[in-house]
């Protein structure tokens, strides 16, 4: 198991985050080395620049929290992220089209924002909370074949949490070296253990101080 910390994305996707909240995410980040801090795509360029010269990853959000842009739309957010150095993006996908048994156009939207994202990780966001256990498997193949680096459970927005079952469901349906991510409602240690056994190589979580202080101490 890698270091605790570098499971965290160190998350503040509040509508009303401040500069001062950003500095706040970025020092904390910076002190307690997580792996990356998550943002909206407006506190990007401040996000580098307080993380300049660290190893803490800049991630920003795309078609946040909805999913229900059109893929130019979440294209053109993905190139303008980039353009500002943005290092990973955590995509939502279409839940409607997915529910409509729009296969082709769920991965071809995936596929179209790997393509914008030119290499860096991609994690996409399928909505656990919204999806049957079938969806759940169906969201995950698609996003394993249209490139995607990282599989997300949730957004924090729309109902559902990370929970040990999804995850079970997600990872079985893994294909290549695609890895998953856990979101929504982590805020224990005990939370976090729970998710690292069940396959996420990631948190999304705000409570990233709280769950490496509550781990066993050597």
């Amino acid at each position: 198991m890698k270091k605790l910390s570098k499971y965290v994305d160190h998350t503040n996707l509040k509508p009303f985050a401040t500069r001062a909240d950003i500095e706040k995410l970025c020092a904390d980040a910076k002190e307690w080395d997580f792996a990356s801090v998550c943002v909206n795509p407006c506190n990007i360029t401040l996000a580098k620049e307080l993380l300049a010269g660290t190893d803490v990853e800049v991630c920003t959000v795309i078609g946040f929290p909805l999913g229900q842009n059109t893929t130019a739309m979440k294209v053109a957010e993905t190139e303008e992220a980039y353009a500002l150095g943005c290092d990973e993006f955590d995509m939502v996908i279409n839940v409607g089209r997915l529910k409509d048994g729009c296969q082709d156009y769920v991965r071809d939207e995936i596929a179209a924002v790997v393509k914008a994202a030119r290499g860096k990780t991609v994690k996409v966001i399928i909505e656990t909370g919204l999806l049957t256990d079938e969806e759940k498997a169906i969201a995950t193949k698609l996003s394993c074949e249209a490139g995607a680096n990282y599989v997300k459970t949730c957004s924090g927005v729309s109902a559902g949490v990370a929970t040990v079952e999804d995850l079970k469901i997600m990872k079985a349906n893994i294909t290549g070296d695609v890895k998953l991510k856990a979101s929504s409602g982590i805020r224990t240690y005990e939370d976090a253990k729970a998710l690292i056994d069940a396959g996420a190589e990631r948190l999304g979580t705000s409570s990233g101080i709280a769950i490496i202080n509550g781990a066993p101490k050597n």
